[in-house]
This record gives C-alpha cells, structure tokens and sequence, in this order.
C-alpha cells in the first residue's frame, strides 16, 4: 500500500520509474509512480514511493505547447537506455493554482521516462526559447 499526497492510500500495480540521481532538490527521491490525476485526464501525478508529500502533478506538453521541441544529449540518451525516440515519454511539472489562467508548466526541465526499462530523469535544457514558468491556459477576455 502506497501513501499518496493526492489519492490517500492506493495499491500500486505498476512497477515504479527510477530517476537515478532523484530531482533537483530532492536527490534521494529516486522511486517514482505515474498516476492519473483524479477527474482530470490530462494531469498525472509524479509521486515517490517513499515520501508521501513528495509529489508533481505534471502533463503531456505537446497538447498544450504543440511546438514543443528539444534534442537530448547523447549522456541522456545512453543514460535512459533509449534505442528510438518512440520509446519516450516526455512530461513538465506544471506549478498548480486555484485560478486556472495561473497554472504554470517547467518546459525548461522536462521529465523523460524510457517506457520500456522505466528509467527516468529531470532534463534541463539549455534553450532560452524554454523557462519554468509557461501559461498552461490562456486567460479569456470577455
């Protein structure tokens, strides 16, 4: 049974990612799961299997930022393990908000999980076009 900081108590099936040198901050957090976010299908939550308060909501970029585009470093890829881009799944942590026009998302360190040996890492990329904080949602203008 896994203690969660957004699902309570839940029984994990899926085997965990491992994020070999943690995240930025929390280096000895290197245990993950992916899980859905409740009622919100293109949210997920990047929680430790250690620590209950450690947890990311996060998403797919492309949906939201379709031109989205970086190249990983050769150390990255041999780090990960992937033998073809297909093989990737790419997420940011998004900085959550009570008003939606403020939910903000990483693109300057994605999360990049080989879906095939479930190794991961926190990516920074070195292209000013990508800062932390990205407008997730526009704010409509009545």
């Amino acid at each position: 049974m896994l203690k969660t900081a957004y699902h309570g108590d839940v029984q994990i099936e899926q085997p965990s990612l491992t994020l070999e040198k943690g995240l930025p901050g929390f280096p000895h957090e290197t245990q993950f799961v992916v899980l859905p976010l409740p009622n919100a299908d293109m949210f997920h939550v990047l929680q430790s299997t250690n620590t209950q308060e450690v947890a990311f909501v996060m998403t797919e970029p492309f949906q939201f930022f379709p031109d989205y585009d970086f190249k990983l470093d050769e150390t990255t890829v041999k780090q990960l393990q992937l033998e073809s881009g297909s093989d990737a799944a790419v997420y940011v942590i998004l900085t959550m908000h009570d008003d939606v026009t403020k939910i903000t998302a990483n693109l300057q360190a994605p999360i990049v999980i080989n879906t095939k040996n479930n190794q991961a890492k926190q990516v920074i990329l070195n292209n000013e076009a990508y800062q932390t904080k990205h407008a997730l949602f526009q704010p409509v203008n009545n």
